[in-house]
């Protein structure tokens, strides 16, 4: 133990490779949270029905948005190990093994959005008004589809291979010009018509084809790491199956915890507007807090896997140690943090209903101990344990707290037993605390410490 401590006390680079990677990751997060907030937000404050609208619209969003976090994070498990060896030409055959996967997963939803926009809202409420209005929303924002997953994974590449500034450089950009183009078309200002619901959809899109333009931009002058048509079309041997024996996992763990934190919104959905507007409200501010959260996990796996990739197996699991000690002070900070401010959030949402603010309340208090667990669970397994090939852990973890355990409770909680708002969110809002025993063990056999490149890529 002593020589351990020894070891980490004469390597000082740890904070300052974090921290590179880090921070710029955290304001990319916040900017994408408060763009969604914004959405929401601004159109809440033309009526309740408009934000529980949008709301729930924009769960089609998260659950595309879990496709591109497993292709992301796939990514990232494959190209931080390869550009930590100095393999630049796997990198790039990596990037077109998930562009091309980001592109079909893309046009299936684009297409679900914009010819069938009032059976996806039929899924997460029975109101009328909220699936008029949600519809409107998904078929303008569905175009958006076809741009943002080749966005997403251009700006993860980039990321893992030096280039994280101005990736968050060019995800801000797009998320700025978000901000003010929701602004404009909601309120219909500067002579533009005022748009409502559909104005967040237009700016959405809109932003989307701006970031694209960029990460056009930046391939066509960088001298790094460049999109090749020939590997878009070529199969990849080796790497195409090592690719997909790290992603699908992922993949099968993305959906399992969104879409059982989507049948969240589901159960509250149909618990009345009242719950809807204020888990609306209570789901942004988790999101903005665990921006630093998702940051270290971002930061984790990049950082551990190029040390994995580089063959300092030692250097990585101590890398992994203090990754762990970090994201609890964060977690514990951010649930101090929430408490604090629930008050203040609680009386600045003017047009909620009495009932509403009450429910809100409650959501906070109970999110408090939730960004704990959140925050130490997406690090060390969507970060660590993905950066060395682990990702089957999370998996069967996330499969097995959500659909055996939180889920069908909360689901009998509310429909069989009828139990009060607070009583089902408490029960929604366990599966973080349930899944932290089985990591932590899980991480003590650091599986996780392993070298997954390959010398010979072709089959």
């Amino acid at each position: 133990m002593k020589n351990q401590r020894r070891t980490r006390e004469k390597d000082p680079e740890f904070y300052p490779k974090l921290l590179a990677l880090l921070v710029p990751m955290v304001i990319q997060n916040v900017m994408n949270a408060l763009v969604s907030a914004s959405d929401a937000l601004m159109v809440g404050t033309l009526d309740q029905s408009s934000l529980s609208a949008v709301s729930l619209a924009t769960q089609i969003t998260f659950v595309l948005s879990l496709f591109y976090a497993a292709i992301t994070i796939g990514t990232t498990v494959m190209a931080a190990q390869y550009w930590g060896k100095g393999d630049k030409t796997a990198v790039e055959k990596i990037m077109a093994l998930a562009f091309r996967l980001a592109a079909v997963i893309s046009v299936i939803f684009f297409l679900a959005c914009f010819f069938a926009p009032q059976l996806l809202m039929r899924i997460f409420t029975s109101e009328e008004d909220l699936i008029r209005l949600g519809s409107s929303y998904l078929k303008i924002a569905g175009w958006s589809y076809l741009l943002s997953g080749i966005s997403q994974v251009y700006l993860c590449i980039m990321k893992n291979t030096g280039r994280t500034t101005r990736s968050t450089i060019y995800g801000t950009s797009a998320t700025v010009l978000n901000l003010i183009l929701n602004a404009i078309f909601i309120y219909g200002l500067f002579g533009v018509p005022k748009m409502a619901v559909a104005g967040a959809a237009v700016a959405t899109l809109l932003a989307r084809i701006v970031e694209f333009g960029l990460c056009f931009i930046e391939n066509m002058r960088t001298d790094t790491v460049k999109v090749r048509v020939e590997y878009l079309l070529k199969n990849s041997g080796l790497l195409g199956k090592d690719f997909a024996r790290y992603t699908t996992p992922i993949l099968a763990n993305e959906l399992a915890w969104g879409c059982g934190f989507t049948m969240f919104s589901v159960i509250l959905g149909h618990m009345g507007s009242d719950a809807v507007a204020a888990n609306s409200i209570a789901n942004i501010t988790k999101n903005i807090l665990l921006c630093v959260a998702f940051g270290i996990s971002g930061g984790s796996g990049i950082l551990v896997g190029n040390e994995l990739g580089d063959g300092n197996l030692e250097r990585a699991r101590q890398y992994g140690d203090r990754l762990c000690h970090l994201a609890l002070a964060t977690g514990i900070i951010s649930g101090l943090i929430l408490l604090a401010l629930s008050p203040l959030i609680v009386r600045s949402c003017t047009t909620m209903s009495p009932t509403a603010k009450g429910y809100l309340q409650g959501m906070l208090l109970i999110c408090a101990y939730y960004l704990i667990g959140k925050t130490m669970n997406a690090t060390v397994v969507g970060g660590i344990f993905c950066s060395g090939g682990d990702t089957r852990f999370g998996m069967i973890c996330d499969t097995i707290t959500l659909w055996v355990i939180v889920v069908p409770i909360g689901a009998l909680a509310a429909f069989v037993f009828k139990a009060p708002v607070m009583v089902v969110y408490f029960l929604l809002n366990l599966d973080e605390v349930i899944k932290l025993p089985a990591v932590y063990k899980h991480y003590k056999k650091y599986q996780w410490v392993k070298n997954i490149t390959r010398e010979e890529m072709e089959s």
